[in-house]
């Protein structure tokens, strides 16, 4: 099986956001697809590699965020054969996409919105596929395999491929251009899912699969699989003691946000201290990332108390 890096860039930054093209005899699968605006790339992959749209057999999406889905009704619209391959909490999104445009709508405002990520299209539910866990597909002369993983979202699983894994966003994010002095990852703490727990979890069972090498989207193909999961998980650590010091903290509403925000700043600093690369030309790709990982954690201690009280 070969596998194709395809860079989206997204928020027209290189090296940023991935979509993978695989390619197994006469049958193409894409894991991924980023935004609308990544779908014309993601097509002239294939023309590239002589296949037509008529032979991609999947479309997968390792979960519905818009950076990773955005483009999936429009990329079925152009391969007519292929099967929409999702979690099964994430395959009604698809179909019906209307409540995840009106959430990120709200975040962003239309304009914007329209901007980053275009027209969402549904996808027909006669050709979406919710997979179950440890679940396979046959694809080319082997299989795909998908497995379940929790913490960065509910409705994430990754796909276990040849001898590698596709890992979305559960084993962290590593963008190439701040991979100057050793590798540097940290985890993905999502505004709506984060689970500290879950997450540990997911980053044993990704190292436990046996994979030797996991396809990032965010961003490229890595290697050293225990010495990330090692720094992921000494990450997670640092963000399970935060959610638990901004819990008994007692802040509520917008003082529990700056708490987080800030606390979760002071984590990126110390991280990029411990790699020397405060002055990366690349630290401006990680404002959005230390802004939705402090909203991940003030979400995260929301969801304790809520339960508490319930």
């Amino acid at each position: 099986m070969d596998v194709r890096t395809l860079d989206c860039n997204y928020t027209e930054e290189e090296g940023v956001a991935a979509a993978y093209l695989l390619v197994d005899h006469d049958e193409a699968a894409f894991v991924e697809t980023n935004t609308n605006h990544a779908v014309p790339r993601l097509l002239r992959a294939l023309e590239d590699a002589h296949l037509a749209p008529e032979q991609v057999r999947y479309v997968i999406c390792t979960h519905i965020h818009l950076d990773h889905a955005g483009g999936a009704g429009l990329l079925m619209d152009a391969c007519p054969e292929a099967r929409l391959l999702l979690h099964p909490r994430a395959a009604p999104h698809a179909i019906d996409p209307s409540r995840i445009v009106a959430g990120a709508t709200a975040v962003y405002g239309e304009r914007r919105f329209a901007e980053l990520y275009g027209a969402i299209r549904p996808v027909a539910e006669t050709r979406v596929d919710a997979l179950d866990d440890d679940a396979t597909v046959p694809f080319g002369q082997g299989e795909l395999r998908f497995l379940h993983t929790r913490g960065h979202a509910n409705h994430h699983f990754c796909v276990r491929a040849g001898d590698g894994i596709f890992t979305g966003d559960s084993f962290g994010i590593a963008y190439p251009g701040l991979q100057t002095r050793g590798r540097f990852v940290f985890p993905s703490t999502t505004p709506t899912d984060f689970d500290a727990e879950a997450a540990h979890a997911s980053v044993d069972r990704i190292l436990a699969s046996g994979a030797e090498r996991a396809w990032l989207t965010h961003f490229g193909e890595v290697r050293d699989l225990e010495a990330i999961a090692g720094e992921l998980h000494r990450q997670l650590d640092d963000y399970a003691t935060l959610v638990e010091e901004a819990d008994t903290s007692g802040r509520e509403g917008d003082a529990l946000e700056a708490f987080c925000g800030e606390r979760v700043g002071a984590l990126f600093a110390a991280e990029l201290d411990r790699h020397g690369l405060g002055s990366s030309a690349f630290l401006h790709l990680l404002d959005i990332d230390i802004d939705l990982n402090g909203q991940g954690v003030a979400f995260a201690v929301k969801k304790r108390r809520f339960k508490r009280a319930h």
